[in-house]
């Protein structure tokens, strides 16, 4: 059964959907985008990827009239109309169509686009299978905090990752693990502390990486957030991965080296709990 889609102001079957050959998200990945988790046929942490919407469009200036009620409600009618229990809802905002040209009108009218994906979200993390990456030098553009569809980088290195029968790539920029294709990165170690990089223009603002750091210090968990090298990873007891899509993952192998004992740790199965408990009481 084809799925309904939302673009520009309509509902279609998915296989009816256009939008324009000049759309400069289509020429120019010039774009933002959100995906929310959906469990039990809501939103998850709606709030937090609404503001973060809001700042990514801020950072390309591009501006908007939609109201944070329309895309909600928006949200719901996605949700609704696939009959959606659990999975994702992807919007994307265009800064609308043009003939193609780097110069651009500030008064092009954006282009918004929202649909969904059914997908196991809590199978995965109760299964808790440990992950093998790989890592590689971090060629993405500049500004990857910045949540935009330009996304060739990581795909071409997940699909590299794939190719070696390893699940993802590890991104290092000066020596200093960045983050994964599609993922905020953590690692534990030896005395159970938790290190993630730092905010900056280097990596994306995780939604769930906040969570995962709110949900840690309220268990007790000692948290440092820094650069950390390649060499720490090794040396960690645990290591894993978050994102809006898959939660909590662990990382067992990086390069072919096993970290830890080789199998998902105490910290992480604890996070996995605390996180979908937050989740369960963050439903919108």
């Amino acid at each position: 059964m084809a799925r309904i889609v939302f673009v520009n102001g309509e509902f279609f079957s998915e296989d009816e959907a256009k939008i324009s050959i000049f759309d400069r998200g289509f020429l120019f990945a010039d774009a933002v985008y959100e995906v929310t988790p959906i469990l039990d046929g809501k939103l998850v942490d709606w709030q937090g990827h609404f503001e973060r919407l809001k700042r990514s469009l801020t950072e390309l200036n591009i501006t908007i009239d939609f109201s944070e009620k329309y895309l909600l409600d928006l949200h719901r009618k996605i949700i609704n109309k696939n009959k959606l229990k659990e999975g994702i809802v992807y919007l994307q905002v265009t800064r609308g169509a043009a003939d193609r040209d780097f110069v651009f009108e500030n008064t092009l009218k954006p282009s918004l686009i929202i649909f969904s994906q059914s997908k196991e979200i809590i199978k995965p993390l109760l299964v808790n299978k440990g992950l093998s990456v790989m890592t590689s030098q971090d060629i993405r553009w500049q500004r990857p905090d910045i949540k935009t569809t330009q996304l060739l980088a990581p795909s071409l290195l997940k699909m590299e990752a794939l190719s070696k029968s390893m699940d993802d790539v590890w991104m290092v920029k000066d020596n200093r693990i960045t983050e994964g294709t599609s993922n905020n990165v953590f690692i534990v170690d030896s005395v159970g502390k938790i290190i993630t990089r730092s905010l900056s223009h280097d990596i994306l603002g995780g939604i769930t990486r906040a969570v995962i750091l709110k949900v840690a210090e309220e268990s007790g968990l000692e948290i440092e957030e820094r650069s950390f090298t390649l060499e720490e990873c090794y040396s960690a007891s645990e290591a894993f991965i978050t994102s809006s899509s898959i939660f909590i993952r662990s990382v067992v192998r990086i390069n072919g080296k096993l970290i830890g004992k080789g199998k998902p740790g105490e910290i992480v199965g604890s996070l996995i709990s605390a996180h979908l408990e937050y989740c369960k009481s963050h439903l919108t």
